[in-house]
């Protein structure tokens, strides 16, 4: 089993920010932190045939920017909680390999995009059905 990074593990919520900037500084900071645990991450969850890092990381920081437009030092801080406790969740080996996947490489939009001609003969009751549950 790898061993957990130390950066993780003793990862404590840092006091609430004052200013934007403040909070700002700790979303790269954490933003770093989650970068540098993703090899530990692909070789807990054996990862290396499903994606890259670069895709993992682009995937962290497509989280982060989906609340740009969040001002409110205090939500941040709240949300940067809630990001913390996930990637200590995924360090730790809390979750198994099919969450990671259905989380962070599939996505949202799930595998419709690869159903292509997989599923040209099948009903389209088949069809909706494999899109609803790809989620």
């Amino acid at each position: 089993m790898a061993t957990p990074l130390r950066g993780v593990l003793g990862a404590k919520v840092p006091p609430n920010s004052k200013t934007l900037e403040e909070a700002r500084s700790k979303t790269f900071d954490f933003f770093k932190k989650a970068c540098r645990s993703l090899p530990t991450v692909m070789n807990i969850y054996n990862l290396d045939d499903v994606v890259t890092i670069s895709q993992l990381r682009s995937t962290i920081s497509a989280e982060i920017r989906k609340n740009a437009d969040v001002t409110n030092p205090k939500v941040i801080d709240m949300l940067l909680f809630k990001a913390m406790e996930e990637l200590t969740n995924v360090v730790d080996h809390a979750k198994q390999r099919h969450h990671i996947i259905g989380q962070y490489v599939v996505g949202r939009e799930g595998l419709v995009k690869d159903l292509g001609t997989k599923d040209e003969g099948a009903s389209d009751f088949l069809k909706r059905f494999y899109e609803t549950n790809y989620f």
